[in-house]
């Protein structure tokens, strides 16, 4: 078994395969629809009410990376973040762990050539196409609500896929985890903790020494850094530490997501 998991080539048509039995499972489970909508208007609901709502008592533009903002044009970028996260951790923490626990789907999968790296790989696929999807209509909102330039918006796309895709995994690895579906509260306070102080709503600047250094750490700030730097036209060479944080936090996360499902289903 160890052999058959680990060994041999990775292979794309198997992991394509998984992401079709994934696709077909959503056209007959009309609550995930339910969390495509919640996944989108969530975050549009704190773009409208915060960014919109709260910023129209701002009388001053915020200072950000030596810009003056709008306050709804600095919070957009963040909300847009949020929406990556929320779109990525709704697919592979919950949805996830009731697959590979709780009805036991990828005991049967794994029963077949595929292997738990291709399992996990199209999770984050299967987590990337439904989140795009999120990303791009956020994007079309943000444009409509002029936070944001059409040009930025399609050069921040791929910057709000890669978010999802580093909160995929980083929800795929923490799903292994989970001994049971009380265990998601620490999840869930932990997303919220970062939605707060990532920089979301106020420069981190303004955040207390020890608080900059630890928010500065969480991935959430590197995904909202990257698309806000790139929304307000900022194309500075911390953009590229910013997508070098979300790629190696997607690839650690992806192996440990692997060798954790091989352990559940196999041991």
């Amino acid at each position: 078994m160890l052999t058959h998991a680990i060994a041999g080539r990775f292979s794309t048509n198997r992991s394509a395969a998984v992401v079709l039995r994934n696709a077909r499972a959503m056209q007959t489970g009309p609550s995930a629809w339910l969390l495509v909508v919640a996944g989108l208007v969530e975050p549009l609901f704190y773009l409208l009410s915060i960014g919109i709502g709260v910023g129209s008592l701002i009388d001053k533009d915020i200072s950000y990376r030596g810009q003056d903002v709008s306050y709804a044009a600095f919070v957009a970028p963040a909300m847009l973040a949020t929406s990556a996260m929320t779109a990525a951790f709704s697919t592979t923490t919950f949805a996830f762990f009731g697959k590979l626990k709780q009805s036991k789907v990828y005991e049967a999968v794994l029963v077949t050539p595929v292997r738990p790296r291709e399992v996990a790989v199209a999770e984050v696929v299967w987590s990337a196409l439904r989140g795009a999807v999120f990303c791009g209509l956020f994007l079309v909102a943000m444009v409509l609500l002029d936070t944001v330039s059409t040009g930025w918006a399609l050069l921040a796309f791929p910057a709000a896929v890669l978010a999802v895709v580093a909160f995929a995994a980083i929800g795929l690895a923490a799903s292994t985890l989970m001994r049971g579906w009380h265990d998601f509260d620490a999840l869930t306070t932990a997303q919220m903790a970062l939605f707060l102080f990532s920089g979301t709503f106020s420069p981190t600047e303004d955040y207390p020494p020890v608080a900059q250094i630890l928010v500065e750490f969480t991935p959430l700030y590197h995904a909202v850094e990257l698309i806000r730097r790139i929304c307000v036209g900022d194309l500075a060479p911390q953009l590229l530490w910013h997508t070098g944080y979300l790629l190696a936090a997607t690839a650690l996360c992806l192996a440990f997501a692997a060798r954790r499902i091989h352990t559940t289903v196999y041991d």
